[in-house]
């Protein structure tokens, strides 16, 4: 049986947003690249994340072409390459993650091209053994299920799927139909980091996916601020920043100072987040 499920029978995932919603609060989701800026920075990065706040990580698995990013995610998965990084060495970081943290979850997302040439069996029991819970594969649709969400459950591993602005009435239903963990919405019709809808488009798309699934729906592209996260929170089950943090890798001269900086603005994010819904009420 895979980590997933070895502490108490439910996924880290669904005990997560169990615990959430008692608490009355989203979840702050942070996206990070592997091996960005450097090994040894990334992990610290990672190890770092939940005492900031963060209550779910998304681990970006990094590729040469990666077709729905951003220039500034784009640019971390050049320097993780650059500096080594690989698939067996992703998997080692959740792995010594875990050493530490049981209870994080923990959400590798990427392309299906370095999970096929990995070999997909072994790549999916190498991820459960090392504690991953789910996967974010933007370029398998559902009708090929069989590819990769199939057996990713077999696995025990969540497999997370995408909604889009474009996403319509009549392929929701085959979206949603295999999808577990949650749902991720796409706020913005483009690639990660760039523009951003209104609060009142995005409520109402999350208020649609509300009424076909029961799984938690978390927002994600275009929200950098704390302000921007307070104000998703309020409506929907989480709130995605990654490009945010992505930038502060960037713009640092040194790896500690990426590391402090990507943890500072997690903290800040957090912080927003949890307070989001007390502040909805009092208002």
């Amino acid at each position: 049986m895979s980590q997933t499920n070895s502490t108490v029978g439910i996924p880290r995932i669904e005990r997560c947003f169990a615990a959430l919603k008692a608490q009355n609060r989203p979840a702050l989701v942070s996206y990070l690249t592997a091996g960005d800026p450097n090994p040894e920075a990334s992990q610290r990065l990672l190890d770092g994340l939940p005492d900031t706040g963060v209550d779910i990580i998304e681990l970006g698995m990094p590729f040469s072409d990666p077709m729905a990013d951003g220039p500034a995610i784009q640019k971390a998965a050049l320097r993780a390459l650059e500096a080594g990084q690989t698939q067996v060495k992703t998997l080692s970081m959740v792995k010594r993650f875990r050493e530490k943290n049981r209870d994080t979850p923990i959400v590798l997302m990427g392309y299906y091209n370095p999970i096929y040439r990995y070999g997909v069996e072994r790549f999916l029991a190498d991820a459960a053994e090392a504690g991953v819970d789910g996967l974010i594969v933007v370029d398998i649709p559902p009708e090929h299920d069989d590819e990769l969400c199939t057996p990713a459950a077999r696995h025990g591993i969540d497999f997370i799927r995408l909604a889009t602005p474009t996403t319509d009435a009549k392929r929701l239903p085959r979206v949603l139909e295999s999808a577990s963990g949650f749902i991720y919405y796409v706020s913005v019709a483009g690639v990660t980091g760039v523009g951003a809808a209104t609060p009142e488009t995005i409520k109402r798309a999350v208020d649609t996916l509300k009424r076909h699934t029961t799984l938690p729906v978390a927002v994600g592209f275009g929200i950098r601020t704390p302000e921007q996260a307070a104000t998703i929170g309020r409506f929907s089950d989480a709130v995605v920043v990654g490009s945010a943090l992505v930038d502060c890798i960037e713009r640092a001269r040194t790896a500690d100072e990426a590391v402090e900086s990507v943890h500072g603005l997690a903290r800040e994010l957090a912080q927003s987040v949890r307070r989001c819904r007390e502040e909805q009420a009092v208002s």
